[in-house]
């Protein structure tokens, strides 16, 4: 009797060993929701009649993460959210109808007052539209059997006994500011797992966290790229934004200039060629 009753201490004690060395042991989330911050309460969710876009190009773009849920500490650290955007940044630095993009802390963004706080934020760096990245990252860190025969025989440092798991989701939604208007969104995911001992949990877990941003960024950023260069296409066939262009930038004309001069050169050879033929 008397061992089975220090058996089931043991036991106990087992169970709760990595919540002892760790804040993070069972199931934890961050995340920003797009929905919350832009439509922050019943009055701003009120449907509203759409408005086509009007879009001057080539356009400044801002980009920023939406804060994170009822503005806790960030999930992601300023730094490591600079280093993203930048990643993102280079996205849209591709596309000859994107002027500039500015990277924008998202200091600025938390006022809380959603597309009020866009339009302040626009003004102040003089930009039409917003690309707005929200995430959701889930961490799961759980004891197997393996941590059972560390802490009983081997000693914690040794076998591997939790069994982390990270999965993280990235959205950027790019919406024209003026008319509050959505133009287009993509995804990004990722799933990290990875062994530790009870005592490693919290530096792994930190590690993987920001390896599962980097990653879901890097997925995002290929979305990113094939829904840019669709855009064009989509407000040709789709009508989903009207387009202007703004001085002194030719766009597509250049494009058509310079195929038919392409043309005009192939012609040219085509004679040439005839020529030296009847001769």
């Amino acid at each position: 009797m008397f061992q089975k009753l220090i058996l089931a201490i043991s036991f106990i004690g087992l169970v709760s060993c990595s919540a002892m060395v760790s804040h993070n042991t069972g199931k934890q989330s961050q995340s920003s929701s797009l929905m919350e911050y832009l439509y922050p309460d019943e009055e701003t969710r009120k449907e509203h009649s759409a408005e086509l876009p009007v879009l001057s190009l080539p356009v400044n773009v801002g980009i920023a993460f939406v804060p994170s849920k009822h503005w806790r500490d960030e999930g992601i650290n300023n730094n490591d959210q600079i280093e993203l955007l930048e990643t993102i940044k280079a996205a849209f630095l591709k596309y000859d109808y994107i002027n500039r993009i500015e990277v924008i802390p998202n200091a600025y963004l938390k006022g809380g007052a959603g597309f009020a706080d866009l339009e302040q934020v626009s003004r102040l760096y003089d930009v039409d539209v917003m690309a707005l990245v929200s995430y959701d990252q889930v961490t799961q860190s759980l004891e197997n059997n393996a941590a059972l025969l560390y802490w009983t025989i081997v000693g914690m440092y040794v076998i591997p006994g939790n069994e982390n798991s990270i999965q993280t989701f990235v959205d950027t939604a790019v919406f024209d500011v003026k008319s509050r208007k959505m133009l287009f969104r993509a995804p990004g995911i990722n799933k990290l797992s990875k062994r530790t001992t009870a005592v490693g949990i919290d530096s792994t877990l930190d590690k993987k966290s920001r390896e599962g941003f980097g990653l879901a960024v890097t997925d995002m950023t290929t979305n990113l790229d094939a829904e840019l260069a669709r855009f064009k296409t989509r407000v040709k066939e789709e009508k989903i934004a009207k387009v202007e262009y703004r001085e002194g930038y030719s766009g597509g004309a250049i494009s058509i200039y310079f195929l038919l001069l392409a043309f005009m050169l192939f012609l040219t050879k085509i004679i040439r060629s005839s020529c030296c033929i009847e001769k």
